[in-house]
């Protein structure tokens, strides 16, 4: 027989100093929490590093990652996580790629850049929210590190990453010969973004396969991004992360966070004293 005195939950939480629509709103979060945060966690990253993987391939990508699940639960799991909405279509077949869509050679690596819009690099990432994944693609430009076209949402399919290149094509306008560089993901392959990068006299540059240090670029941002504003965070819902994620990148980043390689300036004031400058090396000397 137990000799303890059960205590009341009003007296339990003015002890603890918690209110009781506190407890009771810790109680349901702790009772809805998903058992397979970890493995949708992997799961992405393997969707992100292998975006043309179905249920099966993933499945035997995680058995040798040392998790133990079934094929079926990858499939349900995939499939709530938009990850098997990814639609296929006739493109030339190339022997160096994942995919069926064409593949185009690494510019980028041989290019000496002396201003803005020479060279853009674009990448995908993913966000863990508090019940599913989300992702974000992202362009930069590769002279000032500026971010300037982004796009966050639910689906992996190439309209997230267009949405973050039309934005960049609105912010800078850019004259024929700019390069863009990516990786070789069906997003940056598919016809509908080739296409667009095309129609706005625009390069296009690969990552070669199975090289990461192509895009380093990227991964560095997309570290700094983690790092300092989503692991940080705890985003509740799509909107939440949007709004957290696009003051940082636009306010923060962009505006305020000094970057070594800019002579620690951000990237926003980098670009105008580059622009000062080229005004100034432009402008007629005046005779005294």
């Amino acid at each position: 027989m137990s000799l303890a005195i059960p205590i009341p939950l009003g007296e339990l939480c003015r002890l603890t100093e918690v209110s009781r629509a506190g407890f009771y709103r810790w109680k349901s979060e702790a009772r809805s929490a998903d058992p397979d945060m970890e493995l949708r966690d992997e799961i992405q990253r393997i969707a992100l590093e292998f975006n043309c993987y179905g249920s099966r391939r993933v499945s035997r990508e995680l058995h040798e990652r040392g998790w133990r699940v079934n094929r079926k639960k990858v499939q349900r799991l995939m499939r709530e996580d938009n990850l098997l909405c990814l639609r296929k279509r006739r493109f030339v077949v190339t022997t160096d790629s994942n995919h069926a869509l064409p593949v185009y050679p690494n510019l980028a690596r041989e290019m000496v850049l002396t201003g803005i819009d020479q060279l853009w690099r674009a990448d995908i990432t993913y966000v863990r929210l508090e019940a599913e994944f989300v992702y974000l693609a992202v362009v930069l430009d590769a002279f000032s590190r500026k971010v300037i076209g982004w796009a966050l949402g639910r689906s992996l399919e190439a309209t997230l990453t267009i949405e973050a290149l039309q934005m960049a094509l609105r912010t800078r306008k850019p004259v024929p010969g700019l390069v863009h560089h990516s990786d070789r993901g069906v997003q940056y392959a598919s016809g509908d973004y080739t296409d667009l990068l095309k129609a706005n006299g625009i390069q296009i540059s690969m990552s070669r396969r199975g090289n990461p240090y192509d895009n380093a670029q990227c991964e560095s941002f997309m570290k700094t991004l983690k790092y300092e504003e989503v692991y940080r965070n705890e985003y509740r819902d799509l909107a939440e992360a949007r709004a957290h994620i696009g003051a940082f990148l636009e306010r923060v980043y962009n505006q305020k966070r000094l970057h070594s390689a800019l002579g620690y300036l951000p990237p926003a004031r980098f670009e105008a004293q580059l622009a000062a400058k080229n005004m100034e090396a432009a402008a007629p000397h005046q005779v005294a």
